[in-house]
């Protein structure tokens, strides 16, 4: 049994890689109808709006985390103006009108 030597094997990766990235490369680009544009954005705005929510989530968790540590280490010294975490409330999709504000 032959072998091939690594020089050879490297030229064939480099052949392939090149087929492959050129194959690629031909595609055209899709056309998206106006639902799909829709959904998409509806998509982009429902995930950041997640990610506003896990952001607070996560402030909460630290917050409490503090809370604890400066309950069982009261020498501790507290941090001057730490900035409060904000509630992004809950999801409105993008286009429609906002929620109505709340009368005190």
């Amino acid at each position: 049994m032959r072998s091939i030597t690594p020089t050879w094997r490297l030229a064939l990766l480099a052949a392939a890689l090149l087929g492959s990235t050129a194959a690629w490369a031909k595609l055209p680009t899709p056309q998206l109808t106006e639902e799909q544009k829709a959904a998409a954005e509806l998509a982009k705005a429902k995930a950041a709006h997640q990610a506003k929510v896990d952001a607070f989530k996560t402030c909460k968790a630290a917050e409490r985390a503090a809370e604890h540590y400066f309950k069982q280490h009261p020498q501790a010294a507290k941090p001057a103006g730490a900035p409060s975490c904000a509630d992004p409330g809950p999801f409105a999709e993008p286009g429609a009108p906002a929620a109505p504000a709340k009368k005190s």
